[in-house]
């Protein structure tokens, strides 16, 4: 068969199973006691496990079936959760992330993880400490007393007694190999091979990996479920070569309690922790696998059974198509709008009122469907501040809220990196060690606050914390230090203004280089990222307090709300989220203060710009009007005035891309094709604000 057509959905699932093990497993480190998690983290690593192995992806599928043993011991009490269990864990699932990244990327999932591996069997054998050296003599769980008989939990009791009731056969296996057999591992494969394809391995003693690995003197054991009789089985057992014997004992329910209370009797210390075995798909006669079964209720109570999914995966590029049709969609209608308007047919304008409607409703349905959870982003961060904490030996509490805000999908393939080096600068240079915390008189738990919340036609994100903050005096003179500023500049700035220097390239207030931050570079990069996008970042901070990165970014980035304006024979559009208010100036009220244009606006002088003789427009000029319209934009905190000819009015406009042939214009971020079938450039407000 070939696979090929199903790895895009092998590797959305993988991505979507690994995250799930980490956003788990933090869960579970927070209460190591709560059974029904390791319960929902077993099934997620059995699944990957599963879906690995039938893409042929071994090596995934061997380091998850580690994972598995590890966990099925904890979820049957035989082992408790330890730091050093922890760690082996996320170093497990980072690894498989490596595999998955290769995957992707045309690889087979190939990585080295032998000494993951290795630590993985340690704590599966009870060699591990917490110290993560080899368990002594004296801390090794005693097995030497099971070795004639399998020891079941009451998971695998309960399996097994149900089966019985149920109608169908249950054995206890003994397989004997000859001692002249130099392929133990695969005559005790072929006798499983034999067995799973007319029934199901419950339990079986050494685990199958040991097995696989001839782990085992000459015997080992089991218990089954079948619909077979006794000597079909023997004889099937009998017939692989160099097998020396097998005895097959037929269990009722009264036998199986005295075979389990017999083991049970035999064991002086808790039992060796050994994996339950791996069993093939049960046929249609046979009882559901062990691991489905869930948890006691002295543990967790059970989970209410999960709704059916009403959800389905939609390659991107479709909804880009979608899209672009709807775009086009969107410039016909302007068009007929246009028309209805100058032909003045009342049937016409009815149809097209209609229309209008209709395709405002799909417009709404369209951009919904583009929109996700910043949840999707957000989801990495607690796993990269845990490990970011214990590399800093500090302790971080990460606060997540408005998760559920949603962002055009353009907009948040982009914005995780930048997110990213905010909440690095966070952990590192705004939460205090614990020891200058406690001298500070704050709690040792440091406090990091994610939060995304709506407001107008833009999304907040801001990332703050409850550190030390920034102190105006040593961020100045480190600039100034640097050459980003001069000292009599320095003196002249604001504290906001102080602040954004932050921003400035290869700037860097870290007292020592190290992999988290401090080689100047990261918040320049977050500052051209997040101004791309068309959006903006500001810092508000309190010496001793903390400080606040907020993160404002648009809505979409496909259909937007604009005014549209004229000069002369041309049109521009300027996004509605950029204006402040449109006003009229008189020529007397321009000011020319040192050089630059200034107006007076509530009360406080901004630049005035003259957009005709930015873009040389040959057809108008403002200097020669008395009377000028003007738009107020805005870039964060300031303020610019646009000098224009003339307010044709507001709409919703398509953003095209100004295509590769066209390089990078200074002020322009795109065009839109207007309903009369003319181009209209798309003004980008932030580059006339320096």
């Amino acid at each position: 068969m070939d696979m090929n057509q199903y790895l895009s959905m092998f590797i959305d699932e993988s991505n979507d199973h690994l995250q799930s093990l980490n956003e788990n497993m933090l869960q579970l480190e927070g209460n190591p006691e709560d059974l029904g998690i390791v319960q929902v983290i077993f099934r997620s690593a059995h699944t990957l496990k599963g879906m690995a192995a039938t893409m042929g992806f071994e090596d995934l599928a061997s380091l998850t079936h580690k994972m598995e043993n590890v966990l099925d011991l904890v979820r049957n009490e035989k082992l408790k959760m330890q730091d050093y269990i922890f760690d082996t864990m996320f170093k497990s699932l980072d690894a498989l992330e490596t595999m998955v990244q290769d995957i992707t990327e045309g690889g087979q999932g190939k990585a080295d993880v032998s000494s993951i591996v290795a630590s993985l069997q340690a704590i599966e054998n009870g060699e591990m400490t917490n110290g993560n050296g080899p368990a002594t003599e004296t801390n090794k769980p005693a097995n030497a007393s099971i070795s004639s008989a399998v020891e079941l939990d009451e998971f695998q009791y309960s399996v097994l007694d149900q089966s019985i009731a149920e109608g169908h056969r249950v054995f206890y296996v003994d397989v004997l190999v000859s001692e002249h057999s130099q392929l133990k591992g695969v005559r005790a494969y072929m006798v499983f091979d034999m067995l799973e394809r007319s029934g199901e391995v419950v339990k079986a003693y050494p685990s199958v990996q040991d097995i696989e690995q001839e782990k085992f003197e000459r015997s080992f054991s089991l218990y089954y479920i079948t619909t077979k009789e006794a000597h079909e089985l023997e004889e099937g057992i009998m017939s692989i070569s160099e097998i020396e014997s097998a005895k097959l004992i037929q269990l009722d329910q009264e036998t199986l309690q005295q075979m389990a209370n017999q083991v049970a009797a035999t064991v002086e210390a808790p039992p060796a922790p050994t994996a339950v075995a791996e069993v093939a798909s049960p046929d249609k006669n046979s009882v559901p696998k062990e691991e489905t079964t869930t948890a006691p209720a002295k543990t967790a109570a059970p989970k209410q059974a999960a709704a059916p999914s009403r959800t389905i995966r939609v390659d991107i590029e479709r909804l880009d198509v979608l899209m672009n049709l709807f775009s086009e969609l969107l410039i016909d209608r302007s068009r007929l709008e246009q028309l209805a308007s100058e032909t003045g047919n009342n049937d016409l304008s009815d149809t097209v009122a209609h229309l209008s409607r209709v395709s405002t409703d799909l417009q709404n349905i369209v951009l919904k469907l583009r929109m996700v959870p910043v949840d999707t982003v957000f989801n990495r961060f607690p796993r990269m501040i845990r490990d970011l904490a214990k590399t800093l030996d500090k302790k971080i509490d990460l606060v997540i809220t408005g998760a559920e805000t949603e962002l055009d999908r353009t907009v948040i393939d982009e914005i995780g990196d930048p997110l990213v080096h905010l909440l690095r600068n966070a952990v590192d240079h705004g939460v205090e060690s614990i020891a200058e915390r406690v001298a500070a008189g704050k709690p040792e738990m440091g406090t990091v606050n994610l939060r995304a919340f709506h407001s107008g036609n833009h999304v907040f994100i801001e990332i703050e914390d409850d550190g030390k903050g920034i102190y105006r005096d040593k961020l100045l003179k480190t600039a100034i230090k640097r050459g980003v500023v001069t000292e009599e500049q320095g003196a002249k700035m604001s504290d906001d203004e102080v602040n954004q220097l932050l921003f400035a390239p290869g700037f860097s207030t870290a007292d020592i280089i190290s992999d988290i931050s401090g080689r100047g570079v990261g918040l320049d990069v977050v500052k051209s990222k997040i101004t791309s996008l068309g959006g903006n970042v500001t810092i508000h901070s309190i010496p001793g307090k903390g400080t606040n990165f907020s993160v404002q970014l648009p809505l979409t980035l496909s259909i937007i709300a604009a005014m549209l304006v004229r000069l002369g024979s041309e049109k521009y559009a300027v996004p509605l989220s950029s204006i402040v208010e449109t006003a009229i100036v008189q020529r007397e009220q321009v000011r020319n203060i040192h050089g630059n244009k200034m107006i007076t606006f509530r009360e406080s002088l901004i630049p005035y710009l003259s957009l005709s003789e930015v873009f040389s427009v040959p057809d108008f000029n403002d200097a020669d009007e008395q009377e000028t319209e003007i738009v107020v934009i805005r870039k964060g905190d300031r303020l610019a005035a646009v000098a224009v000819e003339e307010f044709i009015g507001q709409s919703e406009i398509v953003l095209k891309s100004m295509g590769t042939y066209l390089p990078a214009i200074e002020g322009i971020s795109g065009a839109t094709i207007l309903g009369d079938g003319q181009v209209a450039l798309i003004l980008d407000p932030n580059a006339f604000i320096k």
